[in-house]
């Protein structure tokens, strides 16, 4: 093969892999889009039992065809006490399995499912009405295009097959199985996916041109690799989550490096797992964290407690620096500049309020004055805020603005506006009605607590994102956060309607607790509406939102 051959393969190689990498993660969007919200609901449902929760881990990974989604998701549940932590690492567990699972799934080569699922996705994604019906689209095509790439993979390798260089390096690759261990975790690590790592790994192995022994230890490294992904995106969370991340990291890293001797010492294990090496490669990575989640799960309990005597909360600087106020008032002479100050002031200002709607859901199980207190101060702060942004605005338009940055400043203060009212809505009616709840010795009903619980969850799904959406500026997830608007109310009409039914049949913990309920609802359908506020300006002007409803 000569040189300028080796080149123009390569290259053929490393478009495959950007595809193949991009793929898995438009299917992840797809559906962290057009999920997001009933997916985390049903991930805080699985704390029953450690085997529903590992089982519920699994199914999310297999849709979100990513292990590191579901540890970030459920980070954010033990970071809030939503979950344990044992509880949280059974589900990374099942996730795993999951992940693996995927990859079965991906290498089944049926050449009618690429047509087809690029025609029916790419008609769903263009005629559908609603976000969700979309994002099925979006799926279907990155389901398509992890075929289309595996198929480049596969077409670009044949000429490297009888190539002696090619056929050197992957020999030392299949008698040096620490280095190829390391590279295929590095390289897991690098490219944000273990499960793409794991399909080039395998269909390599597939081609004859990674050893068998080569791939096995690569796709153990990407378990190692994938494990870190993780531990890294939750490095600042709170210990209980990062417990749980680290867990999972020993878990899984440990494992793989035991089996990498175990493959070592015994070769021929892998002759057990299949007739094809693609099949032994990708039948290794599913026993391993199979087997890997059976031995674990019994003990998640004794291997989170031990860690928390080694990862402790971190210590709080005492005398912390105050935070400033992000608007400058040397910049008044400079309106852009100073608009983009206060945008950053309403970031801030939206993540004080995200704060507050966290805090203040666990009041309606037991009431705590001193967390009541930090949310009202924590209100008092977000009307300084609210009110700084408008006197800033004010003094900006003193200077004579054009109509473009006249136009964003009145946007950026009727956002503010908004922020101000759900600030509002949590502090002076969320943290009332919780209040009423524990003076007269109340109690929703199971089924009323969990719908509230449910709610509030979907609302903070949509406050993180408005919180995105204000930094990226967005369309298409500008568009979802409006969207998700229309959602929460049609939600909310249904709670309505299901608590009504608890009132004729006559439930006294419904009907002792009935306006509670009600007002919280509508309490958090404010938020909910008070965020979503964030998306408009952005749809206004790319044409997705009209001006008036009115026909």
């Amino acid at each position: 093969m000569n040189e300028p051959h080796i080149l123009q393969v390569l290259v053929q190689i490393a478009g495959a892999a950007a595809l193949l990498i991009w793929a898995v993660r438009l299917v992840r969007t797809g559906v962290e889009r057009g999920f997001a919200a009933p997916m985390r609901i049903w991930l805080r449902h699985s704390a029953k039992n450690r085997l529903l929760a590992a089982g519920t881990g699994m199914g999310a990974a297999v849709l979100l065809q990513s292990s590191t989604a579901v540890a970030v998701l459920v980070s954010n549940f033990v970071s809030k006490g939503g979950l344990a932590t044992a509880t949280g690492l059974a589900i990374l567990l099942g996730a795993d399995v999951g992940s693996a699972i995927v990859t079965q799934l991906l290498m089944v080569r049926q050449p009618i499912l690429i047509p087809l699922l690029l025609l029916v996705g790419v008609v769903v994604f263009l005629r559908g009405e609603g976000s969700s019906t979309r994002q099925i689209g979006r799926i279907m095509i990155g389901l398509a295009l992890i075929f289309v790439s595996l198929d480049m993979i596969r077409a670009a390798t044949e000429p490297m097959i009888s190539n002696p260089g090619t056929q050197v390096v992957m020999a030392y690759l299949g008698r040096d199985l620490l280095t190829a261990f390391v590279i295929g975790a590095v390289f897991a690590w690098g490219v944000h996916s273990s499960v793409a790592a794991v399909l080039l790994f395998v269909t390599l192995a597939g081609q004859s041109i990674l050893p068998i022994h080569a791939a096995a230890a690569m796709i153990l490294g990407a378990n190692l690799g994938g494990g870190l992904i993780a531990f890294l995106l939750t490095y600042t969370a709170p210990a209980a989550a990062r417990r749980m991340v680290m867990a999972n990291l020993v878990l899984r890293g440990g494992g793989a490096a035991l089996a990498l001797v175990l493959i070592s010492a015994l070769p021929e294990l892998l002759s057990h797992l299949g007739a094809t090496p693609a099949r032994q490669t990708i039948n290794l990575h599913l026993v391993f964290n199979l087997v890997l989640a059976i031995a674990a799960l019994p003990f998640v309990g004794l291997i989170t407690a031990a860690l928390s005597h080694l990862m402790t909360e971190k210590p709080v600087m005492n005398g912390a620096l105050e935070v400033t106020s992000a608007l400058d008032p040397a910049l008044l002479d400079r309106p852009q500049r100073a608009l983009d100050c206060t945008a950053r002031e309403l970031l801030g200002m939206g993540q004080k309020i995200e704060q507050m709607l966290v805090a203040v859901e666990p009041l309606y199980d037991q009431w705590n004055s001193v967390t009541a207190k930090q949310i009202a101060d924590q209100e008092k702060a977000t009307k300084t805020m609210h009110l700084d942004i408008k006197l800033y605005l004010a003094r900006l338009g003193q200077t004579g603005l054009d109509e473009d940055l006249s136009r964003r400043s009145m946007e950026l203060a009727s956002i503010s506006s908004s922020l101000d009212s759900a600030s509002d809505a949590i502090a002076r009616i969320m943290v009332e009605l919780a209040r009423r709840l524990d003076k007269q010795s109340l109690q929703f009903s199971p089924q009323g607590r969990e719908e509230i619980r449910d709610f509030a969850d979907r609302v903070q799904s949509n406050v993180q994102l408005a919180l995105n959406v204000m930094m990226n500026q967005n369309p298409a997830e500008a568009r979802e956060l409006v969207a998700a608007k229309e959602k929460v109310r049609k939600v909310e009409q249904k709670l309505q309607r299901s608590h009504i039914g608890r009132l004729r049949e006559g439930l006294a913990e419904s009907i002792e607790t009935s306006n509670i309920h009600q007002e919280t609802l509508r309490a958090l359908k404010q938020v909910n509406t008070a965020f979503s506020m964030v998306g408009h300006p952005i749809l206004l002007k790319s044409g997705d939102l009209l001006k008036s409803r009115l026909a």
